[in-house]
């Protein structure tokens, strides 16, 4: 090799080395991937953030002292509206309203109510909660379900029982699991987003026309509308630009049936169009529609919680190392052969990749 392309070389070792530093010593416990239009990629300061819940181009989040913040579209007042309570426990996001559910079992909507999707039903016995596109659904404590918001298609008829566990609630259909691992599903079926597969399941979520499920064994499963399942073919495609000197490359859309492999899944989430799911392990994996970079999952592990936006992907992470060592990306209290080849990657990521644009 000669001189010059060792201090080539060197310099791209000092220059991950030093981004590696900088992502791992100084990391917030959010992160934010794709769209960025709205500036939803723009973390609120703080590092005592417990749930998270992404809109289709906002995000809400509670922190440790129970109360909220949310950033950044904020039509409708759904970030300069936000409750400033401190005894709030669990948090969803819809595409223009978000929902809060309170210690003392009671709830809390705003932002677009033109289908009275923030008009949440009185009582304080409510213990868990979903938002979809223009309606919710919540759980009460003996079990049952209500629903309000937009009834199109028969989404908050919510069918009788009560040992229901969890909920989801997509753009015109609504799902929950049963406590003995079934799931019902309600609303509209027009690309069979209705048609649950036998089986058991430990979790359900929802998209515009499909769902996802969490088998028992661990493995994901998921039917309905399989909107872009090969569109573009392969590689970058060019799309119209904003003005005649612009042109903007996007990612290739993956499919979103092209399920991860595995069994060691223990929570999922789902945008409109594009999917996340969090392992055992603590790392994430993507699939579905990939036009701002939405499913690429940020490297390493200790993820605790994961939301899916419209163009955009929302995560928790906690810190696995309480020591951060210059070099260590992982988060591992150690610098080895995986830590290079990430910091290699992270490089060529931001110096070589083609751009992106956000709409």
């Amino acid at each position: 090799m000669n001189s010059k392309k060792i201090l080539v070389t060197a310099i791209m070792l000092f220059s991950a080395i030093a981004f590696c530093f900088c992502e791992s010593a100084f990391a917030e416990y959010l992160e934010v991937w794709g769209r960025n239009n709205y500036g939803q990629r723009n973390i609120p300061d703080g590092n005592d953030f417990v749930a998270i819940a992404a809109g289709a181009n906002h995000n809400l989040a509670l922190r440790s002292d129970g109360s909220l913040v949310a950033w950044h579209y904020n039509d409708y007042g759904l970030c300069n509206n936000v409750p400033t309570d401190n005894d709030f426990i669990a948090i969803a996001s819809g595409n223009l309203h978000s929902l809060a559910l309170k210690s003392d079992g009671s709830l809390v909507a705003w932002g677009y109510n033109y289908y009275g999707q923030c008009d949440v039903p009185a009582g304080n016995d409510f213990v868990y909660i979903a938002a979809g596109s223009y309606h919710s659904v919540a759980i009460r404590s003996d079990g049952s379900l209500a629903a309000w918001g937009q009834n199109n298609n028969g989404q908050c008829d919510v069918p009788a029982g009560n040992d229901f566990i969890e909920a989801a609630a997509g753009t015109n259909h609504s799902l929950a699991l049963k406590s003995d691992g079934t799931i019902v599903a309600w609303g509209n079926n027009m690309y069979g987003q209705l048609d649950v597969p036998s089986g058991t399941f430990i979790a359900v979520a929802a998209g515009v026309w499909h769902s996802v499920a969490i088998r028992s064994d661990g493995s994901l499963t998921e039917w309905g509308k399989n909107s872009y399942k090969n569109i573009f073919g392969n590689g970058y495609y060019k799309v119209a630009a904003r003005n005649a000197s612009e042109t903007f490359l996007f990612r290739e859309p993956i499919s979103s049936f092209e399920l991860p492999d595995g069994n060691d899944f223990i929570a999922i989430a789902v945008g409109s169009y594009h999917n996340l799911a969090l392992r055992s392990d603590g790392s994430l994996a993507a699939w579905g529609y990939n036009s701002d970079g939405q499913c690429d999952v940020p490297v390493g592990k200790g993820f605790v919680a994961i939301s899916a936006g419209d163009c955009h992907s929302l995560a928790l992470r906690s810190k696995i190392c309480t020591n951060p060592i210059i070099g260590d990306l992982n988060g591992d209290c150690k610098v080895d052969c995986e830590d290079v080849c990430l910091m290699l990657e992270n490089w060529l990521e931001c110096n070589l990749e083609p751009p992106e644009a956000c709409y």
